[in-house]
């Protein structure tokens, strides 16, 4: 009887050997810090959400979520850096209309972002706003444009970059108003703005939540919104399309990880950020400057990047604009 409980106890012994080299159940995703790369300066309206968002994600994870500015090129230098990064879930991208863009706008991008990348979630949507410096002497969107027909070429409008939803929906204004304006690019709205304010530049359509920060501090106009209605949280600035008929740019902003991250990964971020949506702090935080929170599937992210890539490819077509 004590051999074979001897026998017994060698082969628990063998057993737990053997199993204690398989990594524990309690291991999960994730274990060290993650890493989310965003394209555009600190202080701009990306950056402003994200770290609202990279808070409350490391509260819940456990582990930080470190913000990582990497400007230039529209947003592409942080795709590209994101996209080449292993696909472990510890680096992810701030996605937003400048990589639905950048794939028709530039011609020589060494990713395709829909096939390099996949969604995990959406954060929220916005519109963009249309201000200019309190110098400039419009004070409505039509008599913005019949300044600038009369002073064709003479008036300046920023962006964050090449290929933005900034830049974009300058180009579509012009257009569709046939107004004739130079773009200034910058490597961020944030880093813009002085230039706005001193009336070195005199406008930028720039995204709401820095935009919006910019208006309450006095420090330059609003003129409109970009979406096809009101804004709800700035009810009292016109939608430029009722001055401009058919005028509309409205935004999103959302997570994508390099292809090939792990389902369960994307599972757990999606998850993550769907609670982070349903915090009524949270909530508060983003509709202060002027998101309207949106959770989604990674399908269904993922469908509205490509149908938004879709639409500004025709935008860029119609606008004749190109990045070489």
């Amino acid at each position: 009887m004590l051999r074979i409980f001897r026998q017994g106890v060698f082969g628990l012994v063998i057993l737990a050997s053997l199993f204690s080299n398989i990594p524990p159940a309690s291991a999960a995703y994730p274990d060290r810090p993650v890493h989310w790369l965003i394209g555009f300066a600190a202080g701009g309206p990306v950056d402003i959400v994200a770290r609202i968002m990279a808070q409350w994600l490391s509260d819940k994870l456990g582990q930080q979520v470190i913000v990582e500015n990497r400007t230039g090129s529209g947003g592409n230098i942080a795709a590209a850096a994101a996209i080449n990064a292993p696909p472990d879930g510890y680096t992810l991208l701030f996605v937003a209309p400048n990589n639905a863009i950048s794939t028709s706008l530039y011609k020589k991008l060494p990713f395709d972002f829909l096939r390099d990348t996949v969604p995990v979630a959406s954060i929220m949507q916005l519109t963009n706003m249309l201000v200019v410096s309190n110098a400039f002497p419009a004070k409505t969107v039509q008599e913005f444009v019949d300044y600038c027909k009369a002073n064709p070429g003479k008036i300046s409008y920023a962006s964050s970059g090449n290929g933005t939803s900034v830049h974009m929906s300058a180009e579509l204004f012009k257009v569709m108003t046939k107004c004739d304006m130079v773009h200034v690019p910058y490597r961020g709205s944030a880093i813009a703005f002085p230039d706005i304010i001193s009336n070195k530049v005199q406008l930028i359509f720039d995204n709401l939540p820095s935009a919006l920060e910019q208006v309450k501090g006095g420090n330059v106009r609003a003129l409109g919104v970009t979406s096809p209605q009101r804004w709800p949280s700035v009810p009292d600035v016109p939608a430029i399309a009722e001055t401009v008929p058919g005028f509309e740019s409205v935004g999103f902003y959302g997570i994508s990880a390099p292809k090939g991250t792990p389902p369960e990964v994307i599972e757990t971020l999606n998850k993550a950020v769907g609670e982070a949506l349903k915090d009524p702090k949270l909530v508060a935080k983003l509709t202060e400057v002027g998101g309207l929170p949106k959770a989604m599937t990674p399908a269904e992210f993922g469908k509205l990047v490509a149908g938004e890539t879709e639409k500004w490819r025709k935008v860029v077509e119609f606008a004749g604009v190109s990045v070489d």
